[in-house]
């Protein structure tokens, strides 16, 4: 199964897309470079012969012919802090605010799939500073209130600024356990400083977290400059500064800027061991969730 954005014609139940998204997957995993990954859902896990029957799920057992125990809450195993930038930019391009409305549907997909595996997932949404912020729970009626938080970033405009640096250092400093922290943003901010990104991201390294970023973009347009070759009149969706140019006259110029800007991302994710990971909104939605499943298998 190979969704796309282009292909979900309403997101009005995102517990419903979030679930055929999950489920499709593992489904298809056999299928899939992710093959031999293993996906257990939180309500039960395989009987090993020698523990105690307690927790032995013999309705299961009358169904399947397999011995398997029940999960509980306090069996978690791992702290999942989701965080979206909802600056202005991430509501790019203006007519169908893809950048936002896939991080949100990637977002409900791991959200639904981390709480099936019973394990605690938080929201956080930022731009200039942290908007909004959920507890870290691994509960259905968390995720409810999760996935009703996401659909309402769809509802938004978006924040003029973002300050990329300065809110991760303040969920650095929020976090006290050591957790698995997943941003969605285009990394965008004034003046592009990598040098203050990189060192809030440090500060997350420093304190035990492992990072997964994934860098959302229109890669046709915002990576290539891909638009049709006549007059067109840019606009800044966090400035609002506006500007009138033919793109094929710096085309090209644009192009080895951003190459430049991409290569030192990837460099520097890669000195610091942070994982990231090219989420272009034109591809399926299973390249989040395959991203998020190694990143799991290395952290045990």
């Amino acid at each position: 199964m190979n969704i796309r954005l282009s292909d979900i014609r309403q997101f009005e139940h995102l517990d419903l897309l979030a679930k055929q998204l999950v489920e499709g997957f593992i489904t298809g995993l056999h299928k899939s470079p992710y093959h031999g990954f293993s996906v257990e859902f939180a309500e039960h896990k395989l009987y090993n012969f020698g523990e105690s029957t307690r927790h032995v799920d013999w309705k299961v057992y009358g169904r399947t012919d397999r011995l398997y125990t029940k999960r509980y809450e306090e069996e978690t195993n791992l702290r999942a802090h989701l965080l979206i930038d909802v600056s202005s930019s991430m509501y790019y391009p203006a007519h169908s605010q893809s950048k936002i409305r896939f991080s949100a549907v990637c977002a409900a997909a791991l959200a639904y799939l981390l709480t099936k595996q019973r394990d605690a997932v938080g929201l956080t949404t930022f731009a200039d500073k942290v908007v909004y912020q959920s507890a870290l729970k691994s509960t259905k009626t968390h995720l409810n209130q999760l996935l009703t938080s996401l659909g309402q970033t769809l509802d938004n405009q978006g924040v003029p600024q973002t300050d990329v640096a300065k809110v991760l250092h303040e969920i650095a400093d929020r976090i006290h356990k050591r957790s698995l922290v997943i941003i969605f943003s285009d990394m965008f901010q004034q003046a592009n400083d990598l040098e203050a990104i990189f060192a809030a991201l440090q500060h997350l390294k420093h304190n035990k977290h492992e990072v997964l970023i994934f860098h959302v973009t229109d890669q046709k347009t915002e990576l290539g400059f891909e638009f049709e070759d006549r007059p067109h009149q840019f606009i800044d969706l966090e400035t609002k500064e506006r500007i009138k140019l033919n793109p094929g006259e710096v085309k090209s110029a644009y192009q080895e800027q951003m190459k430049k800007l991409y290569h030192e991302l990837k460099i520097r994710c890669g000195t610091y061991k942070i994982d990231l990971v090219e989420a272009d909104v034109q591809e399926p939605f299973e390249k989040i969730l395959g991203a998020y499943l190694i990143k799991r298998k290395r952290m045990k």
